[in-house]
């Protein structure tokens, strides 16, 4: 009888042991991140041929899944909002494909109502798209850039995301010495974050190199947003100053309105002026109604232009993603010809 039951005790614990073991190996196959290995995993990834430029652009797109009450993380397996990300994507494409070689990876973006939550909740949803991105651009500067400069560029979350990857890895020379700039549209940069980072540096002016440009577009009279809950550091598009000097939107070069293929539908020179509000550091937008340009998605209120950062000011920022270029290559022929 005892023996009988030490062979019980014994089953039950070769039992468990076996429950643990099939367990534990379920975890240790999962898939630690995404392989950008897998040309899947690019929305854009131009190789061989393809490569054209004497320039690389790495961007990461804005939050387009807006999450369910059990998913708060865009599943790269779901090709509905795959087709979306990949349209978010082109809306923006088309402002660096004259001058650079664009890649874009798909990660694991939080989605919307990620933004909703308290951060003791969302932040496991924002680290794993940080992860994401932070991987796609280890393998892009491993594999794909083969020594060029480069430009990081985003909008929306895909900002918040590089701006991460700033702080996180380069303070290596070998990374910072090779950055033509950095567009972060439409996220805030704090002086906090300048702080901490000393290495990050802001634009001053329309062709400074290995800089950080951003800005944040609002009507007059908002005081507080999703975005910018307080304050933030930023850059006038318009005239590339960092002061609160008002611009006439003669300074304008083009509104630009794209779909999701990336073609224009609507292109309208002139249609905005804009300055930095010297005490919030948004871009303060003139010349248009609130009402005519709606925020579309319930967690910003009608004043906040934040969806059309990019869509307002696109033919100046396009002129400038030229110029930083040409001077960041002029001063690399220069600084070859001094050695």
């Amino acid at each position: 009888m005892k023996k009988g039951n030490n062979l019980s005790v014994s089953a039950a614990i070769v039992s468990i042991f076996l429950i643990m073991t099939l367990l534990l190996g379920g975890c240790i196959q999962e898939p630690l991140g995404v392989d950008y290995n897998k040309a899947e995993n690019w929305a854009y990834l131009p190789v061989d041929e393809a490569v054209t430029k004497d320039c690389d652009v790495f961007f990461v797109a804005p939050t387009v899944y807006l999450g369910t009450a059990e998913s708060h993380s865009m599943d790269l397996g779901d090709e509905q909002t795959k087709a979306q990300f990949l349209g978010a994507t082109n809306m923006e494409k088309g402002l660096y494909d004259d001058d650079a070689n664009f890649f874009a990876p798909y990660y694991r973006q939080a989605a919307l109502n990620a933004y909703t939550m308290d951060e003791s909740q969302s932040d496991q949803y924002f680290d794993l798209a940080y992860a994401d991105v932070s991987q796609a651009f280890d393998q892009y500067f491993k594999d794909y850039n083969q020594g060029r400069p480069f430009i990081l560029a985003g909008f929306s979350q895909g900002s918040e995301m590089l701006l991460r990857l700033l702080a996180e890895k380069f303070a290596d020379p070998a990374l910072n010495d090779r950055l033509v700039a950095a567009y972060l549209i439409g996220w805030r940069v704090t002086p906090e974050d300048l702080s901490n980072y000393p290495f990050l540096k802001m634009a001053q002016n329309s062709g400074d190199t290995g800089v950080i440009i951003t800005f944040n577009s609002e009507a007059e009279g908002i005081q507080s947003s999703l975005i910018v809950p307080d304050k933030t550091l930023g850059i006038n598009p318009l005239n590339w100053r960092t002061d609160s000097t008002p611009v006439a939107a003669s300074e304008n070069s083009g509104a630009v309105f794209t779909d999701y293929s990336g073609a224009i539908v609507k292109e309208v020179p002139n249609l905005t002026g804009a300055y930095l509000d010297p005490v919030r550091g948004t871009l303060r937008v003139t010349g248009v109604s609130p009402a005519d340009f709606p925020p579309v998605l319930d967690i910003f209120q009608e004043g906040v232009y934040h969806l059309y950062d990019y869509q307002f000011f696109y033919r100046n920022l396009e002129q400038n993603v030229k110029e930083r270029i040409g001077n960041y290559l002029n001063e690399s022929v220069a600084g070859d010809a001094v050695i």
